[in-house]
């Protein structure tokens, strides 16, 4: 299978842009390429290099101030900081306290930039019943993430190389990156 995306460059048409996916990977070499700031979620890099495309202007990045990292040594009792910024001392200290298994759910990193002000023991007493919930909709950069979970619901018993090989072919095509059981007939090429 061959793989018809135009290639990410200057003076692509923002409407053809916008009809493709590509890698947050892809988004940041495209961004150093062409001097735009290359941090931030993949939502970001979309609309930024989507602007680029359809004016020239070179946006800045949203968080052009600088992050205040923490400092200080985490203790159940530290207060949790405004404008937080998950880094390894966060992470290290959750795992210290909730296990290996801790992950920086995305439900839980909400909650803790919610409730600055609040102690770290409140956030770990918290974190089970955030952890154990089920996302109702993943977030719109995580396409490959939806797509897998709506394959694997429509097509049990079917492999993950199958649910790749799917998503391949569908992200080559343009428009919507949403699963149809149309997308098997990648598998039947094969």
């Amino acid at each position: 299978m061959t793989e018809n995306r135009p290639r990410l460059q200057a003076g692509l048409a923002p409407e053809v842009f916008s009809e493709y996916y590509y890698l947050k990977a892809e988004l940041q070499d495209f961004c150093q390429e062409q001097g735009l700031a290359k941090s931030g979620s993949k939502v970001d890099l979309n609309q930024r290099i989507t602007h680029y495309l359809r004016t020239g202007e070179r946006l800045a990045s949203k968080s052009s101030e600088k992050k205040v990292f923490r400092e200080e040594y985490l203790t159940l009792d530290s207060l949790i900081e405004q404008g937080i910024v998950f880094s390894e001392k966060h992470r290290a200290f959750f795992k210290s306290e909730l296990g290996d298994t801790f992950v920086f759910k995305v439900a839980f990193q909400n909650w803790l930039k919610e409730n600055a002000g609040k102690t770290y023991r409140e956030a770990i007493a918290i974190y089970p019943e955030i952890a154990a919930r089920k996302p109702k909709k993943i977030d719109s950069q995580f396409e490959y993430n939806t797509y897998i979970r709506d394959f694997f619901a429509d097509n049990r018993g079917r492999s993950l190389q199958e649910g790749i090989a799917c998503w391949k072919y569908k992200k080559a095509l343009p428009g919507s990156n949403k699963y149809h059981a149309q997308d098997l007939s990648a598998l039947e090429s094969d």
